[in-house]
């Protein structure tokens, strides 16, 4: 349990924070946060969620510069980037903020993937996270921080950015599935 690593589980934990402040009915109030009314809690959860997404750069950061990368890292990290998003993305739903279908599809392309990484694991080998896939994770995070955050400041003009970022997500987040069993479509012809 390196330091890479107990930065991993620090967002893993700092999940349940999140839900609380975005599903918990707090009635803080809200206030203008560049051209768009955002509800107090609401917006400590945005900042809960985009700082432990950071953490997922932090921690591959420390594990690469440290030689400190490890099995248990390489399956912990894009886990606890599936749980941060999964979480994230079904509390939009709830707050009618992202279609229910681009979720489904989201989610059910990290559980197909999770599901790949653990036929592989079975078989001996860990598979880390390619750059399609970071660039997948850090496309999620981006839309869905837009989206927490109401589209601000792109609300006030009118730009739906938030929603655009969410489309080139679910776009990275198919096609590096794709990938994912492309690459790997080996093991489903040896297995038994």
């Amino acid at each position: 349990m390196n330091l890479p690593n107990k930065i991993t589980v620090s967002r893993i934990l700092l999940i349940p924070v999140f839900l609380i402040m975005m599903l918990a009915p707090f009635g803080w109030g809200s206030f203008q946060f560049l051209g768009t009314d955002m509800d107090v809690a609401h917006f400590i959860g945005a900042l809960i969620f985009i700082f432990a997404s950071v953490t997922d750069w932090v921690d591959g950061y420390f594990a690469r510069k440290y030689q400190l990368v490890t099995d248990l890292g390489k399956f912990l990290d894009p886990l606890a980037d599936k749980l941060l998003v999964s979480a994230a993305l079904i509390v939009l739903v709830e707050m009618q903020l992202a279609p229910s279908w681009i979720v489904i599809i989201i989610i059910s392309r990290e559980f197909a993937v999770t599901g790949l990484r653990l036929i592989l694991a079975g078989t001996g080998e860990v598979v880390a996270a390619n750059m399609l896939g970071k660039i997948k994770t850090w496309a999620q995070i981006i839309a869905i921080a837009a989206l927490l955050l109401k589209n601000a400041p792109f609300e006030a003009i009118g730009f739906p950015f938030a929603m655009i970022a969410l489309w080139v997500a679910m776009i990275f987040t198919v096609w590096s599935g794709y990938e994912y069993f492309h690459k790997n479509r080996d093991v489903f012809k040896n297995s038994k």
